[in-house]
């Protein structure tokens, strides 16, 4: 049956990719059933706009969508879509019978919403437009705190278009009955301004439960970052009920944060969630896995380091110590407290280590969700990084600045990871390693052309402009 499905305005290219993972969560092990999810939009509406029909089984996945999704705001049977009220009576009235009659019964309650999406409604325009539906046969007694039955008058704002907030679309009014709707209360619960533990660049709540979402990531999985940090996306994954790991490369991070009640740990006992089952040093571009471990992640969910001021690092440059004879040895005294040196980790050579990573660690169908860099605009699948034991589900565009975009890349393991993709990625490794010195230098001056010659800079921004930033800092 086909649902209205309402989104809310806002990170627009990542709301359908949401809803379809989680129609695969909930119908996993039923194929034939995910075939038949489907979109379709009401006529005369822009890609953009907030209303999408989608095709789904029953009301209950349509039910665990909207109560789990963070861009939904809700999901509905819709009695009538018209341009008019007049037209919308008609529609109303031609809607058969049998779908209607058991939510208007006399034994039942009910409660009628009005929205309008694009701009307010006064308390007596929203009475007016209640007072209009009066053609229809409610019979139960209104109640307006717990309602049996709860319906929506929605409206478009056909001059939504001078409000810069969509291209020009015909007015429409829904009427229909609520499904379920969203419940983005957990978005204040886990904000960032009431996490005790925070980094530079901790993953806001919001985008941390999408990328979960993205990774099908439900109760019994089990969920790794290799980047983790403060634990943003664990955070997120254990409140869906993941078994979670994490990895960083910054000794201090993962154990000492600020003390013993401000670090990692502590982020997930302030919402009573399952701890970790490890938290470990290590370096990405040597993983501390032993070769023939493979396939135990059900999904790797992280936001790799590409940034411009606060780069990647990888082990190496290691520093003298002093009164050692040989500088590779530490002394037992010192490895308490020792903190290795590292080097800076090219962008290019990062993303090669995590998917050969993830093509071995992964179960088969398991997702791959990271986030990667790209000019404004340019979110295009031959820019992407490939693998061959990886499909690409979706990919989601977030601007940063007038210059860059981040692309949230959603991928599924559809291949086994063989021993030829093992030299393959070690013959790369040993690339990049010679390399190093070659593309560190490259990047320099990348980086020193960018800001120092206006004339590569779009629209005469100064070098702070054409720097991707992100939560109001350079990355």
């Amino acid at each position: 049956m086909w649902y209205l499905c309402y989104f809310l305005h806002r990170l627009l290219e990542y709301r359908l990719p949401e809803v379809e993972s989680l129609a695969k969560i909930y119908l996993e092990g039923d194929p034939a059933a995910l075939k038949e999810v489907r979109w379709k939009q009401p006529p005369n509406c822009h890609s953009d706009s907030p209303f999408y029909y989608i095709n789904l089984p029953s009301e209950d996945i349509a039910r665990f969508i909207a109560s789990r999704s963070i861009l939904v705001k809700g999901i509905f049977e819709v009695w009538g879509v018209e341009s008019s009220y007049e037209e919308l009576r008609l529609a109303i009235e031609n809607y058969p019978e049998d779908r209607k009659t058991p939510y208007l019964s006399a034994d039942s309650t009910f409660k009628v919403i009005v929205d309008c999406f694009g701009k307010g409604l006064s308390l007596k325009e929203q009475t007016e437009r209640i007072n209009s539906l009066d053609y229809i046969p409610f019979q139960g007694r209104v109640n307006l705190k717990s309602p049996q039955h709860r319906f929506w008058l929605i409206e478009s704002d056909n001059d939504i278009a001078n409000k810069l907030l969509l291209p020009a679309m015909q007015k429409l009014i829904f009427f229909a009955r609520e499904i379920g709707l969203s419940d983005r209360s957990i978005l204040t619960k886990f904000e960032l301004s009431r996490r005790n533990y925070l980094g530079p660049t901790a993953m806001d709540a919001e985008i941390a439960f999408i990328m979960a979402n993205q990774g099908l990531v439900r109760r019994g999985t089990f969920v790794y970052d290799p980047f983790v940090g403060t634990g943003s996306i664990l955070v997120a994954a254990s409140h869906f009920g993941a078994i979670t790991m994490g990895e960083d490369i910054d000794l201090r991070v993962v154990r000492d944060g600020r003390g013993p009640d401000c670090n990692v740990w502590s982020n997930f006992k302030q919402y009573d969630l399952p701890l970790p089952i490890g938290l470990i040093r290590a370096d990405n571009n040597s993983p501390p896995w032993r070769s023939s471990l493979k396939e135990i992640f059900h999904a790797i969910i992280c936001d790799p380091p590409y940034g411009v001021r606060a780069g990647g690092r990888k082990s190496g440059g290691r520093k003298l110590l002093k009164g050692t004879k040989d500088p590779y040895i530490i002394p037992e005294e010192k490895r308490k407290d020792h903190i290795p040196s590292t080097a800076p980790y090219m962008f290019a050579e990062c993303v090669h280590d995590l998917l050969d990573i993830a093509a071995r660690l992964l179960v088969m169908n398991g997702r791959l969700v990271f986030f990667y860099p790209v000019a404004r605009g340019e979110c295009y699948e031959d820019l992407y990084p490939k693998h061959e034991c990886f499909t690409l589900i979706a990919s989601s565009e977030q601007i940063l600045s007038t210059r860059w975009s981040r692309c949230l890349l959603t991928m599924e393991k559809t291949a086994e990871y063989t021993d030829k993709h093992a030299a393959l990625a070690l013959q790369k490794h040993i690339e990049f390693r010679e390399r190093h010195s070659e593309l560190l230098d490259e990047r320099e001056e990348s980086l020193h052309s960018l800001v120092f010659a206006p004339s590569k800079i779009d629209n005469g921004l100064n070098d702070k402009d054409a720097l991707p930033k992100y939560r109001g800092k350079h990355v």
